[in-house]
């Protein structure tokens, strides 16, 4: 990842982005296992409990879909890095494999992964967009910290969300599929027992 038409531009965004201080440091460990994780291990919790409580034949299903999910991050992220070998910013010490950033995917797949499973639950439109807009901004925030601190390139945040995408609409379309087969005679989260 020495080279390549967006190289450039990437390097002018982070110099111009680059200022390490308090708030980047914290905005980018929000994106780190000990935090992210944890969030989205409480979520399992509560949406496995809601699930158990309304009857659902495979209540244990979404939580163990999500946590296979968030599995799958290091296992992709790492190998990635290992074949991309991109050097880091100015700002980190001299090393290898900052392509994609791990701490953008863990963020945009433990809070996605925990806002897809908690929508089905919430029973108004304000607390389903609330979920959204709490989860969009920790992923930006997460983004401006890595890259203002200068932990990593922007194009590395972009990968990590590109990635986190596809592993979020797959796990989109696994739930709503899976809510579809079990449906028959079983109540929507939406409707069921509270």
């Amino acid at each position: 990842m020495a080279g390549g038409p967006l190289v450039g531009l990437d390097e002018a965004v982070s110099r111009a982005l680059v200022r390490p201080d308090r708030l980047s440091e914290t905005l980018s460990d929000l994106g780190g296992v000990p935090v992210a994780v944890p969030v989205l291990a409480a979520v399992l919790a509560y949406v496995t409990w809601r699930h158990r409580r309304a009857g659902g034949a495979r209540w244990w299903l979404p939580a163990a879909a999500a946590a296979l999910l968030m599995a799958l991050v290091p296992a992709l992220v790492v190998p990635l890095k290992e074949l991309t070998d991109r050097p880091g910013t100015p700002a980190v010490p001299p090393a290898t494999g900052y392509y994609p950033s791990g701490h953008t995917a863990t963020a945009a797949v433990a809070y996605g992964a925990a806002a897809l499973l908690l929508l089905p639950w919430l029973a108004s439109v304000h607390a389903r967009r609330a979920v959204l807009a709490v989860y969009a901004a920790l992923n930006l925030g997460v983004a401006f910290g890595l890259t203002r601190r200068g932990y990593h390139w922007p194009l590395d945040v972009v990968a990590s969300w590109c990635l986190s995408t596809v592993l979020l609409v797959g796990l989109w379309l696994f739930l709503s599929g899976s809510s579809r087969r079990t449906s028959a005679g079983t109540p929507s989260p939406r409707t069921g027992p509270s």
